[in-house]
């Protein structure tokens, strides 16, 4: 089963594949304005927490213990609800996960995105 749930850099073009986007950062991508990203939705809750994010600082060499740490963050029962909202309101079309950071494999976006499709594909 193909992943419904993809990333994207909130700088990069929207596209019609995209689908239902939502914006994953805590904080608003600089230099773009609120009409330019054409989001859905801003889920800053599921964003990292600051500290972890400041701690991260997107360092590769840091990139298992955020992935797991990010992956804890995410299991609380508020964080889990909004997912299962996310996944429910679009059925089965495509969702699109932006981030502003620039690195493209080592972003909150990447975990929340895996974790999502395996939601979905359990759910199914």
């Amino acid at each position: 089963m193909a992943n419904r749930v993809q990333i994207k850099r909130a700088y990069d073009a929207p596209a019609n594949s995209d689908g239902y986007r939502v914006l994953v950062d805590r904080l608003w991508p600089r230099g773009i304005s609120k009409q330019t990203l054409h989001h859905d939705q801003w889920c800053k809750d599921l964003a990292p927490s600051t500290d972890l994010r400041k701690w991260f600082d997107h360092k590769p060499e840091r990139w298992e213990k955020f992935h797991e740490d990010y992956l804890a963050e995410l299991a609380t029962e508020q964080a889990t609800k909004q997912i299962d909202e996310i996944l429910a309101a679009t059925k089965s079309g495509k969702i699109t996960l932006l981030y502003g950071a620039k690195d493209t494999e080592h972003n909150q976006a990447v975990v929340l995105a895996e974790l999502m499709n395996r939601r979905d594909q359990h759910a199914h």
